[in-house]
């Protein structure tokens, strides 16, 4: 099992553990056998005149600790080249209240990146940053901005019907226009929170990261200390990611388990959702397009012309920075991207458009694995098509999820045919 330690820099021990791996938490130790975790966080809050309580910072410092783990450690030195059994002892300012949740959050990451997790929750973390002039926001929600179609349809949503979000956005590599363009263009680059995480570590990288939408959801809930209080209810967080890319039913045996990404999953939202409840931490998760496929979203966004202005610089694909800031064109988020805009019946203005234009072409495994996908579920029908990737579900809501999970698959199936892969 490795072992990770995240601390500030006052608290890293003179002599250090060779087992372990030392990461400074918001602060750059100077040390070559350090690494650091969120440099810039501290200082992004404080410039937003933020005021998070210690709740939602500790909430901050254990997801940047997890983020920054999930980086550090690569799965092909474990056993079967992908688990790892990982270590992470955390500095915190209200260790106790975390301690009460830990079981719950090891069962949560698991979940989430498929590895098995030991947490540790120790005193001495660095104090929320608090701005020297708090300010609430004229604001009334948060939503999450990350670039892609979907959010950018929730923005769309939510700014028609007359709410005003604070916008939250993770700066990566190619995004950071395209988020400040799209909170402009809905009135809202005054109520746009847009923060980056870093991380610094010995050695290699590991490119799997399915850790790291931990970071997106506390980034919201430290955007939501600028939401003016209500006391009868919590503060809404949206988070406007289609029903079926949600769900992630593996299309196929190759992609089951933590293979496939469950970033907003509903087992593992719901888990997020408890723990803030149990910690104090309040903010309320929504969902509102968990019953929809993206290509419902691009046809019934509510207001078609600024949608049309917009979505061409949105990205959707899975290996965006390796292709040089270019959609490839055939990973699966591409090819339910692709199926939208057929849906939708939408032209397809993608910036630099697709580097595998013709699918017919393609010798990727992921149209392999969507078309195999595709004529299982025209073969079997959804419910054995899903089988158990929608066992964590009642039975009312296995029905709704079979359903988006349908339409979803009759999008992708229309743009296989499109293209005569099947």
């Amino acid at each position: 099992m490795k072992k990770v330690i995240c601390c500030p820099e006052e608290r890293l021990p003179k002599h250090l553990d060779p087992e372990a791996l030392y990461l400074s938490m918001f602060s750059s130790p100077g040390r070559e056998n350090v690494g650091h975790v969120a440099l810039d966080l501290p200082t992004a809050v404080r410039r937003d005149n933020l005021a998070p309580t210690v709740q939602a910072w500790d909430f901050a410092t254990i997801a940047s600790a997890v983020a920054a783990t999930d980086k550090a450690i690569l799965r092909s030195a474990s056993a079967d080249g992908w688990t790892r059994m990982i270590n992470l002892e955390v500095s915190l300012v209200d260790p106790g209240v975390w301690n009460t949740k830990r079981e719950e959050l090891e069962r949560m990451l698991r979940f989430l990146t498929g590895d098995f997790w030991s947490l540790q929750f120790q005193p001495g973390g660095i104090k929320p940053p608090l701005s020297k002039k708090p300010q609430k926001r004229d604001a009334d929600c948060v939503c999450l901005l990350s670039g892609g179609i979907d959010s950018l349809i929730g923005a769309i949503d939510l700014s028609t019907s007359g709410k005003k979000p604070i916008f939250v956005s993770q700066v990566v590599r190619g995004d950071r226009k395209a988020q400040m363009n799209f909170a402009e263009a809905l009135d809202g680059s005054k109520r746009h929170c847009q923060w980056s995480f870093s991380v610094r570590q010995l050695g290699e990288s590991e490119k799997s990261t399915r850790g790291r939408s931990i970071i997106f959801f506390a980034f919201a809930a430290l955007a939501a200390s600028g939401v003016p209080l209500n006391k009868e209810r919590p503060v809404e967080i949206v988070v406007p990611e289609n029903g079926f890319i949600s769900l992630n039913v593996p299309l196929g045996p190759g992609r089951i388990g933590s293979l496939s990404t469950k970033t907003t999953h509903p087992v593992y939202m719901n888990a997020v959702q408890e723990i803030w409840d149990a910690v104090g931490i309040n903010a309320r998760l929504v969902f509102p397009y968990r019953d929809r496929t993206k290509g419902e979203l691009l046809r019934n966004c509510t207001d078609r012309q600024k949608l049309l202005n917009l979505v061409g610089q949105s990205t959707s694909c899975g290996k965006y920075q390796r292709h040089k800031l270019t959609h490839c064109g055939e990973c699966i988020p591409c090819l339910v991207r692709r199926a939208a805009f057929l849906e939708a019946n939408l032209s397809d203005t993608t910036g630099k458009g697709y580097l595998r234009k013709d699918l017919s072409l393609s010798d990727s495994k992921d149209v392999a694995a969507a078309a195999a996908a595709y004529l299982q579920y025209q073969d079997e029908g959804v419910r054995r098509f899903a089988g158990g990737a929608l066992s964590f579900a009642s039975p009312a809501d296995r029905g709704r999820y079979e359903i988006v999970v349908a339409r979803g698959m009759d999008e992708l199936g229309k743009l296989l045919n499109n293209h005569g892969v099947i």
